[in-house]
Protein backbone atom coordinates (compact mmCIF):
# COMPACT_ATOMS: atom_id res chain seq x y z
CA UNK A 1 0.00 0.00 0.00
CA UNK A 2 1.58 3.32 -0.91
CA UNK A 3 0.13 6.90 -1.64
CA UNK A 4 2.64 6.84 -4.82
CA UNK A 5 0.41 6.70 -8.06
CA UNK A 6 0.44 3.51 -9.92
CA UNK A 7 2.60 4.69 -12.71
CA UNK A 8 5.57 5.24 -10.15
CA UNK A 9 4.91 2.42 -7.52
CA UNK A 10 4.75 -0.26 -9.83
CA UNK A 11 8.40 0.18 -12.24
CA UNK A 12 9.88 1.07 -8.42
CA UNK A 13 8.17 -2.38 -7.13
CA UNK A 14 10.32 -4.07 -10.38
CA UNK A 15 13.20 -1.64 -10.60
CA UNK A 16 13.98 -2.95 -6.58
CA UNK A 17 13.49 -6.70 -7.09
CA UNK A 18 10.61 -7.36 -5.09
CA UNK A 19 7.90 -7.83 -7.46
CA UNK A 20 7.92 -11.95 -6.95
CA UNK A 21 6.93 -10.55 -3.45
CA UNK A 22 4.03 -8.43 -3.93
CA UNK A 23 0.73 -10.15 -3.70
CA UNK A 24 -0.95 -6.69 -4.08
CA UNK A 25 -0.30 -3.26 -5.02
CA UNK A 26 -2.41 -0.53 -3.69
CA UNK A 27 -1.25 2.64 -4.88
CA UNK A 28 -2.60 6.29 -3.97
CA UNK A 29 -4.79 6.28 -7.54
CA UNK A 30 -6.23 2.98 -6.76
CA UNK A 31 -9.14 4.41 -4.86
CA UNK A 32 -10.39 7.61 -4.07
CA UNK A 33 -9.13 8.66 -0.69
CA UNK A 34 -4.95 7.86 0.25
CA UNK A 35 -3.98 7.59 3.35
CA UNK A 36 -4.25 8.46 6.26
CA UNK A 37 -7.24 7.60 5.24
CA UNK A 38 -7.84 3.46 5.79
CA UNK A 39 -9.64 2.50 2.85
CA UNK A 40 -6.71 1.55 0.95
CA UNK A 41 -5.79 -0.88 4.16
CA UNK A 42 -9.05 -1.79 3.80
CA UNK A 43 -8.97 -2.69 0.63
CA UNK A 44 -5.67 -4.81 0.59
CA UNK A 45 -6.92 -6.51 3.83
CA UNK A 46 -10.02 -7.38 1.54
CA UNK A 47 -8.14 -8.14 -1.60
CA UNK A 48 -5.59 -10.74 0.77
CA UNK A 49 -8.64 -12.70 2.63
CA UNK A 50 -7.20 -11.47 5.82
CA UNK A 51 -8.40 -9.60 9.42
CA UNK A 52 -7.24 -6.02 9.82
CA UNK A 53 -6.89 -7.01 13.65
CA UNK A 54 -4.29 -9.59 12.60
CA UNK A 55 -1.74 -7.54 10.86
CA UNK A 56 0.52 -5.53 11.02
CA UNK A 57 1.43 -2.39 8.82
CA UNK A 58 4.84 -0.77 8.73
CA UNK A 59 5.33 2.18 7.10
CA UNK A 60 7.54 5.38 7.60
CA UNK A 61 5.40 8.40 7.86
CA UNK A 62 2.92 9.22 10.18
CA UNK A 63 0.25 8.73 7.74
CA UNK A 64 0.99 5.12 7.78
CA UNK A 65 0.13 5.06 11.31
CA UNK A 66 -2.60 6.91 10.79
CA UNK A 67 -3.99 4.76 8.52
CA UNK A 68 -2.81 1.52 10.22
CA UNK A 69 -4.53 2.33 13.54
CA UNK A 70 -8.07 3.59 11.68
CA UNK A 71 -8.14 0.18 10.00
CA UNK A 72 -7.07 -1.58 13.63
CA UNK A 73 -4.26 -2.79 12.93
CA UNK A 74 -0.87 -3.00 14.77
CA UNK A 75 1.67 -0.25 13.62
CA UNK A 76 5.43 -0.60 13.12
CA UNK A 77 7.10 2.39 11.38
CA UNK A 78 11.31 1.54 9.78
CA UNK A 79 12.63 4.35 11.10
CA UNK A 80 15.18 3.77 8.53
CA UNK A 81 12.94 4.67 5.65
CA UNK A 82 12.56 8.37 4.37
CA UNK A 83 11.71 10.00 7.68
CA UNK A 84 13.36 14.04 7.53
CA UNK A 85 15.31 14.76 10.46
CA UNK A 86 12.86 16.83 12.00
CA UNK A 87 10.59 14.25 12.38
CA UNK A 88 10.60 11.95 15.93
CA UNK A 89 8.81 8.67 14.84
CA UNK A 90 8.27 7.82 18.66
CA UNK A 91 5.70 10.21 18.94
CA UNK A 92 3.37 8.64 16.13
CA UNK A 93 2.05 6.41 18.68
CA UNK A 94 2.83 3.23 16.91
CA UNK A 95 3.35 0.08 18.50
CA UNK A 96 6.95 -0.11 17.77
CA UNK A 97 9.60 1.55 16.32
CA UNK A 98 12.65 -0.14 14.31
CA UNK A 99 15.92 1.37 13.32
CA UNK A 100 16.57 -1.94 11.18
CA UNK A 101 14.28 -4.37 8.98
CA UNK A 102 15.80 -7.68 11.35
CA UNK A 103 14.05 -6.01 14.79
CA UNK A 104 10.44 -6.56 12.99
CA UNK A 105 11.29 -10.81 12.80
CA UNK A 106 12.06 -10.37 16.60
CA UNK A 107 9.01 -8.10 17.78
CA UNK A 108 6.92 -10.91 15.56
CA UNK A 109 8.24 -13.40 17.76
CA UNK A 110 7.41 -12.07 21.32
CA UNK A 111 4.39 -10.42 19.98
CA UNK A 112 2.52 -13.52 18.70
Amino acid sequence: VTNKPGNLAEPLVQELGIAFNAVCMVSGDSLSRRKPDPDQLHHAANMLGINEQDTVYMGDDRRDVQAGKAAGMKTVVAAYGYIQDDHDPNTWDADAVFLQALDLKDWLFINS
